[in-house]
């Protein structure tokens, strides 16, 4: 506190604890003329002064005036107040309530009841009608069900519990605790019911949202006012009763503000966008005045359909009205303008904005985010004075949708350095990177932290723990997450499937995909691509044609593009390619890119290396920026020894200027996550990775392993391709860890490309070499070796 304000108080207590003798110099009527003209403290301590000096301060009636007008007034302390009223000799009732009154609109509920209670210890029986309602507040504020019993009890003890205003608050009181039989309890046994009786009581269930109890009431009520029919409307839109809402507002008589407004979020809160709108411009049409609750349900629905152009109108419309500053609206506004990808609008908005609360920020963050500009809402981010889990969930999920897997992660460990108590919401985020990035030991470190703090593992939560599980080829972890779930749903099933059939166990797959149905869940478009994947997977062409026509014969799903990738990549990798040829002829859409690689690799598998170039030229006419095409067909040239050829695609690549996607393998040992390229050269233990290469050539070759030298793509000597191959990111990352793991635990990688075949009969012999169980997941599956096999069978 500042010195002036102490020498004020000084002054004040030293002339309250004065003995005035002097005549007095002012009365009452000029006490409302001076507090009529007083706007600063100084002149609030003249008067006062004034009235001590006179001693008008010992009149009840100016005492209470003085406190009156100084609890009322924003710019005197209310701890001066609190002087006042404790110097204050000849009190009554007024006074009491006054302060009570003044602490309870301060959010200071329990000073509130401390000074009821002295008051009774005291021996002050000032409590009227007027005291118990202000205490009920103070305890409705605070959700202070204990102390509302509390005053309750004293309530009927001090026989005021017939009176209509103290009921009225009890039942408020009681509702907003949450206990709303309380609340009904003291509606029926209260001898006199008026109107707001039968509304807070209404609104009583409509907190609750009991809406049989609710509409009960509303039915018996002796007068239905537009209060009560508004209070109906909000309650059926929330428990999706949309139909009975409706019905309700067309039967009002009268309809004000609040009655639109109520209907226009029951749609908004139902997903009902456009009829939001609609409704909206009806509402606008009729000439009924806006306000602010209203258009940010409004500007939620443009968010949500994108309609910029409508958001554009409103916003109009709220400078025309004058509530542009408004912080809800700024927010709103910002959202919306973010949500259609408006971005330097909604900056503009951002910046203009006197007065920015953490959802202005949090808004700004996500449209940053939304629009692709993660470093942007990074820079923001890092201006923040405060951040809360929103603000950390917004950049931790931003950097996940965008890739950013590492600083994901890394913004993770930062937010619980920070004290911050991670949602589920951010907690999706984090384990699906832990999934991209491999990083079981991370991964399963979020797990625990799940367990730990007792958070529930809901569907979409659980989901992500299977695929991440699966992702690391941790299929046992992933089993216990699901059987442990609750409730599941298809996207569960659905990643239990897949999961199980990129691990190689595709018997286990299909006998899920017969459980979950008997289990009576609807498998959907995504249950069939995770099925067809498991078949193509040891090549059960049957099975996998009996699945793709069940889907339109049993479940009436109509197959897409990627049920028809599976299916030609099914029977091209079991040397179907003809009819493989003739199912993409024959689809009812253009073959994508993944379609036509899947027939083009089955091509190079099987040495149709006639179709195989027919179909390779063909492509790169089609698509010539696809680097994929580039590379199979240079492969299948390769195989040919047809090394001019090879030149020409490489020199097609460089005039078009398409880049091969480099191999990359990432590798987590202690938690850290390590990356490396083809050919590599650059990890700070890259010496002791040589030493680890040089070893397992030379255990490999002693189990009679012959480098793959047709993998390479160049017409160099053998020598050269034997250092090239033993370059590839696999190899590399096998190396680092067999000496920066420990054994037995399994050596995880995650490969971007499809491992190619020399890698994958080198992993073989290297599980069996040094005896540790070596996991690879590449573009489209994975391959435990053990023991010198994969569990693939070499059918990849």
């Amino acid at each position: 506190m500042s010195s002036a304000k102490l020498s004020s108080f000084s002054a004040i207590r030293s002339s309250l604890n004065h003995k005035s003798t002097s005549r007095a110099t002012i009365t009452c009527s000029e006490l409302e003329t001076l507090f009529s003209r007083c706007h600063t403290p100084r002149f609030f301590n003249q008067i006062l002064c004034q009235t001590i000096c006179s001693g008008l301060i010992k009149d009840t009636y100016a005492a209470s005036r003085i406190l009156k007008f100084s609890t009322d007034s924003s710019f005197i302390p209310f701890d001066h107040s609190h002087k006042i009223f404790a110097k204050i000799d000849n009190s009554n009732g007024f006074i009491w309530n006054t302060m009570l009154k003044a602490f309870v609109q301060r959010n200071r509920a329990k000073d509130a009841i401390f000074l009821y209670k002295s008051m009774l210890k005291n021996g002050h029986m000032f409590m009227d009608n007027y005291t118990y309602p202000i205490l009920i507040q103070g305890c409705s504020l605070r959700f202070s069900e204990f102390e509302g019993k509390e005053v309750h009890d004293h309530v009927v003890k001090m026989g005021f519990c017939g009176d209509v205003y103290v009921v009225n608050n009890l039942i408020n009181m009681y509702s907003v605790c949450g206990r709303v039989e309380d609340a009904r309890k003291v509606f029926d046994e209260s001898p006199v019911l008026d109107l707001v009786s039968w509304n807070s009581m209404l609104a009583g269930y409509v907190l609750a949202g009991s809406v049989e109890n609710a509409k009960v009431l509303y039915a018996r009520m002796p007068e239905r006012n537009i209060i009560a029919s508004n209070s109906m409307i909000v309650l059926l839109g929330r428990s999706g009763r949309l139909s009975e809402a409706q019905q309700l507002f067309e039967e009002m008589d009268k309809k004000d503000v609040v009655s639109w407004t109520a209907m226009i979020s029951c749609y908004e809160q139902n997903m009902m966008y456009k009829e939001a709108l609609d409704m909206f411009l009806k509402m606008c049409g009729k000439g009924i005045s806006v306000d602010e609750v209203v258009i940010v349900s409004v500007l939620s629905a443009c968010s949500h359909l994108a309609s910029v152009r409508m958001g554009e109108s409103v916003h109009g419309l709220v400078a025309k009205v004058g509530f542009e500053s408004y912080i809800n609206l700024q927010n709103a506004l910002i959202h919306m303008y973010s949500r259609c990808e408006d971005v330097s609008a909604a900056e503009k908005l951002f910046k203009a904005g006197c007065v920015l609360d953490l959802i202005s920020w949090n808004s700004m963050i996500s449209g940053y985010i939304k629009c692709g500009l993660v470093e942007k809402a990074r820079e923001l981010f890092d201006r923040m004075s405060e951040k809360d889990v929103v603000s950390w969930s917004s950049m931790i999920s931003g950097n996940a949708q965008h890739g950013n897997f590492s600083e994901t992660l890394a913004l993770f460990h930062e937010m619980l350095h920070q004290g911050v108590k991670p949602d589920e919401t951010t907690l999706v985020s984090v384990v699906s990177a832990c999934a991209q990035l491999a990083a079981l030991d991370q991964g399963k470190w979020a797990h625990a932290y799940i367990r730990k703090n007792g958070m529930k593992v809901n569907i979409i939560l659980g989901t992500t723990l299977i695929n991440m599980y699966m992702k690391c080829g941790s299929v046992e972890d992933a089993m216990e997450v699901f059987d442990g779930m609750d409730e599941k749903g298809v996207s569960s099933w659905n990643a239990l499937i897949l999961g199980l059939a990129m691990n190689g166990q595709v018997e286990r797959s299909l006998e899920r995909f017969e459980e979950m149905k008997r289990c009576g869940m609807v498998p959907n478009e995504i249950t069939f691509v995770a099925v067809l994947g498991a078949c193509r997977h040891i090549g059960l062409v049957e099975k996998g044609r009996e699945y793709f026509d069940s889907m339109v014969k049993d479940y009436d799903i109509e197959p897409g593009i990627k049920h028809y990738g599976c299916l030609v990549d099914l029977l091209g990798r079991a040397g179907l390619l003809k009819e493989a040829e003739e199912v993409i002829d024959t689809m009812p859409m253009p073959a994508d890119v993944a379609t036509w690689g899947a027939l083009l690799g089955a091509c190079k598998k099987h040495g149709d290396k006639e179709m195989g170039e027919k179909l390779g030229r063909k492509l790169i006419e089609l698509q010539p920026e696809h680097d994929g095409f580039h590379v199979l067909l240079s492969n299948i040239y390769a195989s040919k020894g047809n090394w001019e050829n090879v030149e020409e695609i490489r020199d097609i690549m460089v005039r078009q200027g398409v880049v091969k996607t480099p191999g990359c393998s990432i590798i987590e040992a202690g938690g850290v996550v390590h990356e490396f390229m083809a050919g590599d050269t650059s990890h700070p233990r890259i010496k002791e990775i040589e030493a680890m290469l040089a070893e397992m050539v030379r255990r490999l070759r002693s189990l009679g392993y012959a480098p793959g030298t047709d993998e390479v793509l160049l017409d160099i000597d053998e020598e050269e391709k034997e250092t090239n191959l033993f370059r590839h990111s696999e190899k590399l990352a096998i190396a680092f860890g067999l000496f920066a793991t420990n054994a037995p635990a399994p050596i995880r990688i995650v490969k971007n490309l499809r491992i190619c075949s020399d890698c994958h009969e080198a992993a073989k012999l290297v599980s069996k070499a040094f005896d540790r169980e070596i996991v690879v997941r590449d573009r489209h599956r994975f391959h435990h070796f053990i023991c010198g096999s994969c569990s693939c069978n070499d059918y990849w």
